[in-house]
């Protein structure tokens, strides 16, 4: 396994109690249908006002849902859009959601392009929610920043995004999961720091834990899987604890991909881990407790898993979208979207 060479930054080219509490259009994406409109008012009292759902009658006129749509939420006075895809309905019963978030300078469809999470989800008879960043970014550390100087905005909006979701699209609370990219990676892994009851599990692609100043720290036992190219040039393996300035928006010092991992390992409070090689990556795994969110379904109450693949850069295992100038290699050695699809849904390993 070659080691990583530390260049830069992200740049453009993660009875219980209840759960409430990725800038490229490419041509590959579908044409959508439906658009929410969003006529509530903020209520003024730090509390989201939810929008309507985006379901609609479809092309044909007979009122089924369309599959895939875009759609907005008013919250905290910002009126936020994300891209839904529908799985076809089987039943009536809820259904498992995945919020999955872009990398920084990117956007929902190029999420959904690189990673196909919808097709992937749709044998699963997933809700899948790309929401948009504000500025194409996510407030993934805890700092206030010129940029960001709410630094719990995006926490909030997810929170409103699940609950609305919950309430109009049949999502299931006690099924609700977190993944993303790079930036998105991290902010899916603050997602399930901060807000371990509200999820049942949360994946992270070279997104690690924000430290120093925007630090973020695991708060509860929750699955978490944090995949990994040994070879990243943008955020290193090894974490970025002295970022270089940027002009735009500032980049997060962050832990390791293995301190990240442990972090949430150590608040789980799971057993020694155990590395094996498997072909083209290592997995690392860290047993939880009983107490972690889907426990019922997840043998010794789920696990932690850091997966390091080789030959791998700032990318997306699996993907067939070719990556940026810069990013490094894409592994085939490990899909990643089927990889964490089934971590996040399956009985645990």
């Amino acid at each position: 396994m070659r080691s990583f060479r530390g260049r830069a930054h992200d740049r453009r080219p993660a009875p219980r109690a209840h759960r409430w509490p990725g800038v490229l259009a490419l041509a590959l994406v579908l044409p959508l249908a439906g658009c929410a409109t969003d006529p509530d008012a903020d209520t003024g009292s730090g509390r989201p006002a939810a929008a309507p759902s985006a379901s609609g009658p479809s092309a044909g006129g007979t009122g089924t849902p369309a599959p895939e749509v875009r759609a907005r939420l008013r919250v905290d006075g910002d009126v936020r859009q994300y891209l839904l895809h529908r799985p076809p309905a089987a039943d009536d019963g809820p259904r498992p959601l995945l919020i999955a978030f872009h990398g920084r300078g990117a956007d929902a469809a190029e999420l959904r392009a690189k990673t196909r999470l919808e097709r992937a989800a749709t044998a699963r008879g997933m809700l899948v929610a790309f929401p948009e960043g504000l500025g194409h970014g996510w407030g993934a550390g805890t700092r206030a920043t010129k940029q960001r100087p709410d630094p719990g905005l995006d926490v909030r909006f997810t929170e409103a995004l699940i609950k609305h979701l919950v309430r109009t699209e049949r999502a299931d609370p006690d099924r609700v999961y977190v993944a993303g990219f790079s930036n998105g990676g991290s902010m899916a892994l603050r997602m399930a720091a901060e807000r371990p009851a509200l999820l049942a599990g949360a994946a992270s692609v070279s997104g690690q834990l924000p430290t120093g100043a925007a630090a973020v720290e695991p708060t509860g036992p929750v699955p978490v899987m944090v995949v990994y190219g040994a070879d990243d040039p943008v955020r290193p393996l090894a974490g970025l604890p002295s970022p270089p300035p940027d002009p735009e928006e500032p980049i997060l010092p962050t832990r390791s991909a293995r301190d990240s991992a442990a972090a949430f390992a150590a608040a789980g409070d799971a057993g020694e881990p155990v590395t094996r090689e498997e072909k083209g990556y290592d997995r690392t795994v860290w047993r939880l407790k009983g107490g972690a969110p889907g426990g019922e379904r997840r043998p010794g109450g789920g696990t932690v898993q850091l997966l390091v693949v080789e030959d791998a850069g700032h990318t997306w295992p699996g993907s067939t979208v070719p990556p940026p100038e810069g990013f490094g290699p894409v592994s085939k050695a490990l899909d990643a979207t089927g990889t964490i699809l089934d971590f996040l849904t399956g009985p645990g390993r």
